[in-house]
């Protein structure tokens, strides 16, 4: 496929990382220089320096046989430009934009054909806000991620010395969990490096355990597995931009929240704008202020600035001084590896956690879902099974007769989503009721047509492989 990359900016980059790998011919435009010549340092692809909102350089970056344009600069009316010049001018069959503003976002008929043309709009600050607010409902969670129109959770947790499972086989985890429960450890890393999670493989002290069940019982596998956490109460928020604002607005409801924010006219902004949300201003590594506004009985601080030193170090001492958990947006890879498991409890790149939602609809097919895990290095990923036995390598086979490639684990499918079922009761007389049935797979378990099939891949090249085992073909037997 042929691709149009507009942003050489770390969204842009994350994209381009995640499609070049895939052999697709990419082509990023960007007005630095020097941005442009560190990527091409890094991947196979070409460049062009200029404006992404010019016929020009769309033309020079070979927009009229192009298959697919992504704009992702910082500018929402450049990217909304360069998708109506793709469709009109360039006739380019897909286009995706990023767009910040809410006013674009929640008016759909403005990205209509006869608008400004805009296929799928990203919005990365409300990808973050919402994976943000996953981890706060997981107290003490890595990563939490939905598959299956959230009937399927997987979360990653840090093993503790003298947990349940650790010293102990996976196969032990059954013996915690009550009979009508069932999950899977789709994978665990060790010092960086996957370890594939057989039956007798060991949990060890500090493995990142990345645990799956459908979504009504990862609660309680959960608290059987891990000691049990207080929930989240008291947050405090440094940086009032986009992202702050957002998580602000969408946590003030439910929870104790304080935002710290240094520019006066925007802090003034943000007062206007939060209602129940207090409203600092003033310094977020200032130690006296953190100190006053009682840092040590918040549950949770969240450093959201767009300095990714100043989130470090106000994370940092926000630990020190006694708050429980601390998270920092950190959009250097390296840094947030570094920083991770320190006093800083998660580091959150945000191109990695919004890249996901684009490369599912890059992929299209059959892949309704991809996750980014571990900061791009492994990927999760839903993908719909069709044909049958005799037009396809996975359909009607047991999954340990299917060839997968080495560092890939089938966790679970979903299946008949049209099928309503019953996962709990409100009261006596009122059920909570889900569509779609959970199955944790094992080994004898029968992948059927139209499935939605969740597997874990420790490592990203190898997508592309799983994919080829889905394709229908005809030559089958």
């Amino acid at each position: 496929m042929k691709i149009i990359i507009l942003g050489a900016g770390q969204v842009g980059a994350s994209v381009a990382e995640g499609l070049v790998s895939e052999e697709n011919d990419i082509t990023v435009v960007d007005q630095d220089p020097a941005r442009l010549a560190q990527l091409q340092d890094r991947l196979d692809l070409r460049t062009v320096v200029g404006d992404a909102a010019t016929p020009t350089v769309l033309r020079s970056a070979g927009a009229e046989d192009a298959d697919m344009v992504i704009a992702v600069t910082q500018s929402d009316q450049a990217n909304l430009v360069a998708c109506k010049l793709g469709q009109s001018v360039f006739n380019i069959p897909t286009r995706i934009a990023r767009l910040r503003s809410r006013d674009f976002l929640e008016d759909e008929s403005l990205l209509a054909s006869d608008n400004f043309a805009v296929d799928f709009a990203l919005c990365p600050e409300q990808v973050i806000t919402d994976y943000i607010r996953r981890l706060i409902e997981f107290p003490r969670a890595l990563q939490v991620l939905n598959f299956a129109r959230g009937r399927v959770c997987l979360v990653a947790v840090r093993a503790y010395e003298g947990g349940l499972l650790v010293g102990k086989p996976i196969k032990a985890m059954r013996e915690h969990l009550p009979p009508e429960i069932d999950a899977r450890i789709a994978a665990i890393f060790r010092d960086n490096q996957p370890v594939f999670p057989e039956g007798d493989t060991v949990v060890k002290a500090g493995d990142e355990v990345f645990l799956l069940a459908a979504a009504e019982n990862i609660h309680p596998v959960l608290n059987q597995l891990r000691r049990q956490t207080a929930r989240v109460e008291r947050i405090m928020i440094a940086g009032g931009g986009n992202i702050g604002l957002r998580l602000a607005k969408s946590l003030e409801e439910r929870y104790e929240v304080k935002l710290i924010e240094g520019r006066r006219p925007r802090a003034e902004l943000l007062a206007n704008e939060l209602n129940d949300t207090l409203v600092l201003y003033g310094d977020a590594t200032d130690e006296d202020l953190l100190e006053q506004e009682n840092i040590a009985e918040m549950d949770l601080f969240l450093a959201m600035t767009n300095d990714d030193e100043d989130n470090i170090m106000a994370g940092s001492l926000a630990k020190r001084l006694g708050c429980k958990r601390v998270v920092a947006l950190v959009n250097r890879r390296a840094y947030a590896e570094m920083i991770e498991g320190g006093p800083i409890d998660i580091g959150i790149s945000p191109a990695q956690v919004s890249i996901g939602t684009l490369l599912a609809y890059v992929r299209q097919g059959d892949v309704a879902e991809v996750h980014s895990l571990r900061r791009g290095a492994a990927e999760a990923l839903e993908i719909v099974a069709h044909g049958d036995r005799n037009t396809s390598k996975v359909v009607g086979r047991r999954i340990d007769e299917v060839q997968w490639p080495k560092g890939v684990t089938v966790a679970a499918l979903v299946r008949n989503f049209e099928q309503p079922i019953v996962v709990g009761q409100t009261d006596d007389w009122t059920a909570i009721t889900r569509y779609g049935e959970v199955v944790i797979a094992h080994h004898d378990t029968v992948i059927e047509p139209g499935d939605h099939v969740i597997i874990f891949c420790t490592r990203k090249k190898l997508v592309k492989k799983v994919e080829k085992l889905f394709q229908v073909g005809f030559h089958f037997v």
